[in-house]
């Protein structure tokens, strides 16, 4: 699955931008805050139809889909009736051109101002990197990219070419109370953060299973365009496709990958820590091909543990170092001394800082902060606002991106912060494949103490999806 290098130089992987990448060949039409956006969509159903759900005000010219019967029977409740506020989308894509391979809707469609991928994780940076390359903004859904060189390789080109407005799918970055923690951290109201533990009740998902044997695929379903870059000869089981594809390593990124996005987006925000120097992942058992394993890593890796445990060590922050641990499959960090015996942790996910003066703990999405310490409350109310608020909090960070192509306001999340913030997430994925602690040089892009891991920060691609 991933390519065999021993180590990735820095012109290889961090200089993958600049040095190789050949300069977009168009430039983004010029908008005005009164211009409507061209929006094409790829992955019409499931996420990709409540993000475009929010964008029907604009002109849908285009949808990508694999399977048209599936992105229909998400628009209807159980009785086979449309859902409440589904009739501009269903109006919208029933007028618009559809296709089920978005290289073919890149070279047909020469109208697109912006495109929103909310693929399986696979898909996503080989779909970007199109758009980018053709002067379309683009909207990804997390995780922003499967691989380290794939982000990378993304940033470079949103640095060339800085006309283009890019969002990661994070919506609680442009939540009010999101903002407001990071107004908190930052103004010392818990004072020094040295450690931070993040979770989440997900995989909701199989994972830590043996591949099943392939079925033929439903009728409708384009499974070899659902495949796209995924390097693997993997027939079609409904245990892949259409949600469950993120327990499986050649298609998505776990539970790490699914919601990282949302919850280790606050402590990277508040505190800057840069990229992590150190990373180790411990996990349930792995599940081989056709048997279950233990400790030991099966020779094919095929699907992710169903609960993991990754620490990050932070060595180079500037306020000095930072250790923080993520855990996902339901397992809650130890409660800490001095934690309230009446306030509980919230078991579908949050973030706990742990600061010199006291805690803050919130929920998935930055979502209702609360203090832990005497005279928190008092402190934070002198912390003024330092953030602009994005109209619609939450769900307005589609229409954001939208008033920010026509130049009205800041995109909330771009590359240039995303990029990051995913690479640390990815990250947590390598030391997990690697099953061992791993040292990282972020300058240099690689991993110093074991060479082998270096792999994978990469991947092979099937012939035709190349990156």
């Amino acid at each position: 699955m991933a390519t065999p290098h021993t180590h990735l130089t820095r012109r290889g992987l961090l200089g993958a931008g600049a040095a190789t990448l050949a300069a977009p060949a168009f430039a983004a039409r010029p908008l005005s805050p009164s211009d409507k956006v061209n929006v094409a969509v790829i992955g019409a159903g499931g996420q990709g139809g409540v993000n475009m759900n929010k964008l029907t005000d604009q002109n849908i010219v285009a949808t990508c889909d694999v399977d048209y019967n599936a992105v229909w029977r998400g628009m209807l409740d159980k009785r086979s009736r449309l859902l409440p506020g589904r009739e501009a989308l269903r109006d919208a894509y029933d007028r618009a051109p559809a296709f089920s391979d978005y290289r073919k809707m890149f070279d047909t469609r020469k109208d697109i101002d912006a495109v929103l991928i909310a693929t399986p994780d696979h898909h996503h940076a080989v779909a970007a990197r199109m758009a980018m390359e053709r002067g379309i903004h683009v909207y990804v859904q997390k995780p922003l990219t499967y691989t380290v060189e794939e982000g990378r390789r993304l940033l470079a080109l949103a640095r060339q070419n800085p006309d283009l407005i890019t969002q990661m799918g994070n919506q609680g970055h442009s939540g009010d109370d999101g903002r407001r923690v990071i107004e908190l951290i930052r103004g010392g109201v818990i004072g020094k953060v040295t450690e931070v533990h993040v979770w989440t009740n997900r995989p909701v998902w199989p994972q830590g299973v043996a591949k099943p044997a392939p079925v033929s695929a439903p009728e409708g379903l384009d499974w070899q365009a659902w495949l796209g870059p995924a390097n693997v000869d993997w027939g079609y089981h409904p245990d892949y496709a259409h949600f469950n594809w993120r327990g499986w390593t050649p298609f998505g990124l776990g539970a790490l990958g699914d919601m990282g996005a949302h919850l280790l987006d606050f402590p990277i925000w508040a505190l800057e820590p840069g990229l992590p120097t150190r990373i180790e992942t411990r996990h349930s058992r792995w599940a081989g091909s056709s048997s279950l394993w233990s400790t030991r890593r099966p020779p094919e890796i095929t699907s992710f543990p169903l609960a993991s445990i990754t620490h990050y060590e932070f060595g180079k922050m500037k306020g000095g170092p930072l250790r923080l641990t993520w855990y996902d499959g339901g397992i809650l960090p130890a409660t800490p001394r001095n934690f309230p015996a009446d306030l509980k942790m919230n078991p579908d996910g949050g973030v706990l800082f742990m600061g010199s003066k006291g805690m803050l703990m919130h929920d998935t999405y930055g979502q209702k902060p609360t203090l832990i310490g005497e005279g928190l409350d008092a402190a934070a109310a002198k912390i003024p606002r330092s953030l602009p608020r994005i109209q619609g909090g939450i769900g307005g960070h589609e229409q954001n991106w939208i008033r920010a192509i026509r130049g009205d306001e800041k995109v909330s999340c771009p590359f240039e912060y995303a990029v990051p913030l995913n690479e640390t997430m990815v990250l947590g994925i390598v030391a997990l494949k690697a099953d061992a602690p791993l040292e990282y040089d972020a300058a240099a892009g690689r991993i110093t103490n074991n060479a082998d891991a270096n792999q994978y920060l990469t991947r092979q691609y099937r012939k035709g999806w190349e990156l």
